[in-house]
């Protein structure tokens, strides 16, 4: 490129950047340009939302149309199908709450039912508020019939009616037309584990019928939540009770099962260890089945058992009527049950066979709550007790010592006997043993029955204190609670029948019952008569060891203290009792003349009539 392209070119540029420099606009043009441009930009969004809100309009409106006619559709479906009741079966759940000093109740309108029980005295083993059950645990409904559709309460959405409505009471409605309704009434009272239930209808005896003759059917069913720290041990006091009307009381109870009844039932109580949940008819129900299903202790569930029940109601058919019930949600303590005359609630706690029972009722129980008014320790209360009941019992103590120590002192004599009669001659030492205790006014029974006596009272307590809701979360010494074991190792492994656990009262009531045995042994002739014995008693104190480990330290406290002082009163005794004088009373009374009894002369002559007849067999031979 030339000299004169380059100049020609340079003066180009030039010109034109002189020429754009001279028509730059001003900053008041940029503005006005800046707004004339917003303008547009805003007329053409305002022409976007138009039609974007004409397109939604018409939108709604065709899905409008489209709803109306699915409505209308679904609610000719409803109709058809639930008839009155088509308003009712959908809604919203909603909780109210009715709640005095000792419970607090919730409700749900769904079903109009009870939705969750707390305890307000109570605590679980983790010391978390005590609830019975919560929202689906508890399924509560009446089947019936309305347009030959089978219906349940349970799934029905019910108003409050606040007219018949205040702190203590719920009225739950279902309105069916003009003066045609269904209510159920829960009202609880002050200081009370008992709610009342009513069920009202008004004008429904055509629209509300039972699916059969025998009467409305209820559905009830309850998952029972774990509460205790020994699960396996709750497991074995949880399940049924029912009591028929006029009759006896029957439980399934520590295992899966399930029964029918076809006659009168009064109430029927879902219990654990130490609560309940009680559903009391005024009226009885008329038949009925229910279902106990016990949760294994390796399913790791949070709930002990699932009880159902079937229960018919009777049908009256008026066309108004009112159905009383009560419902009873508290604590399996004797006195509280007790209180409510007439309905023999405290038959909910199983307290041993009618011997065992009546003890626990009529001695051990009065004694117990005496000892609770005037002392807070219950570890002392236990000592009391034992102390009250060995005292009782310290006549057959003594006179089961003197027994022995009488066949203590004969033991020489019977040696004597023994040395002189051949072993193979067993029937002439048997004879001649029992003719010296006749002359000596000894009894070979007189040290067992004593003991026999005392046995009732040992299985008493054995049912007593794994259902004394007292002992409940109370500790003494070591342990925590007495109404569960009192572990004071834990093992990192699980023994088959023993636990993973060792419990102390546990060990040392076994630790006793092993000094006491020995010490028997050493009183007795027994052990040298039966050689292979010894070891068969000393079996006894494994197996409470093994037996008793996870059972509630209350019980294995009790066992080993009356052992104990069983023990020091056997020492008392033997250091008072004077066995020079006994043997003298006994060869005195060797050498005074006795009449044979009835049954000692037909005795002997049986033993006699065996030995002939053993001689005869030998002669054949």
């Amino acid at each position: 490129m030339d000299k004169n392209s380059v100049t020609g070119m340079i003066l180009i540029a030039a010109i034109l950047g002189v020429f754009f420099w001279m028509n730059k606009p001003s900053e008041e043009e940029i503005a006005a340009q800046k707004i004339r441009q917003d303008s547009i930009a805003q007329v053409k969004a305002l022409e976007a939302e138009k039609i974007v809100a004409l397109e939604l309009k018409k939108e709604k409106q065709e899905q409008a149309e489209a709803a109306a006619v699915n409505d209308t559709v679904y609610q000719k479906k409803m109709a058809d199908k639930y008839g009155l009741f088509a308003d009712v079966v959908k809604g919203e759940s909603k909780l109210f709450t009715l709640e005095n000093n000792l419970v607090k109740i919730k409700f749900t309108n769904k079903g109009a039912k009870v939705y969750s029980v707390e305890l307000k005295d109570f605590t679980n083993f983790k010391d978390e508020p005590l609830i019975l059950f919560d929202g689906d645990d508890n399924v509560f409904g009446f089947n019936f019939t309305h347009n030959l559709r089978n219906l349940n309460t349970n799934n029905l959405f019910f108003q409050v009616d606040e007219s018949a409505s205040n702190d203590s009471t719920l009225r739950f409605k279902l309105s069916l037309g003009d003066n045609e309704f269904l209510a159920f009434d829960y009202t609880l009272p002050v200081n009370s584990y008992m709610l009342d239930y009513n069920i009202v209808r008004n004008n429904v005896e055509e629209l509300i019928t039972s699916g059969s003759g025998a009467g409305f059917e209820l559905d009830w069913k309850t998952n029972l939540i774990a509460q205790e720290k020994g699960r396996k041990f709750e497991s074995q006091y949880s399940g049924a009770v029912y009591k028929y009307d006029q009759d006896v009381v029957e439980e399934i109870a520590g295992k899966s099962d399930e029964e029918e009844f076809r006659t009168p039932v009064k109430w029927l109580a879902f219990k654990d260890q130490f609560f309940s949940s009680v559903l009391v008819a005024k009226n009885n129900f008329s038949a009925g089945s229910i279902n106990t299903h016990i949760y294994p202790e390796e399913e790791n569930s949070p709930f002990i058992a699932t009880n159902t029940a079937k229960l018919t109601i009777q049908n009256d058919g008026a066309a108004k009527s009112v159905q009383s019930f009560q419902f009873y949600f508290g604590p399996n303590q004797y006195k509280t049950l007790k209180q409510y005359e007439g309905l023999e609630l405290q038959e909910i706690i199983n307290l041993g066979w009618w011997m065992f029972g009546a003890i626990n009722k009529y001695a051990i129980i009065p004694i117990f709550n005496w000892l609770e008014g005037g002392i807070a320790s219950y570890g002392l209360i236990i000592l009391i007790l034992t102390l009250i009941l060995k005292l009782v019992l310290f006549p057959l103590t003594y006179k089961s010592y003197m027994s022995t120590a009488k066949m203590r002192v004969l033991k020489p004599q019977i040696d004597a006997i023994n040395e002189k009669i051949p072993s193979d001659k067993a029937m002439e030492r048997q004879q001649a043993t029992m003719a010296l205790y006749r002359k000596a006014g000894v009894s070979p029974l007189g040290g067992c029955l004593p003991m026999l006596l005392q046995m009732p009272i040992l299985f008493a307590m054995f049912r007593f204190f794994p259902v004394s809701i007292e002992l409940r979360h109370e500790s003494f010494l070591w342990a925590t609670d007495l109404s569960s074991y009192d572990s004071i190792i834990d093992l990192p492994w699980n023994i088959p029948f023993y636990g993973d656990h060792v419990s102390l009262f546990c060990l040392l009531m076994s630790i006793t019952n092993i000094v006491y045995t020995k010490m028997n042994q050493e009183m007795t002739q027994s052990s040298a008569q039966m050689p292979g014995m010894k070891g068969m008693m000393y079996m006894m104190p494994v197996m409470f060891l093994v037996f008793f480990n996870n059972y509630a330290a209350g019980l294995s406290y009790y066992y080993f203290v009356s052992t104990l002082i069983t023990i020091l009163q056997t020492i008392l005794i033997r250091r008072f009792v004077d066995e020079d004088a006994i043997l003298a009373k006994l060869t005195a009374n060797q050498k005074k003349p006795k009449k044979k009894s009835g049954f000692q002369a037909r005795l002997e002559d049986m033993q006699k009539q065996q030995q002939l007849q053993q001689q005869k067999k030998k002669k054949k031979k």
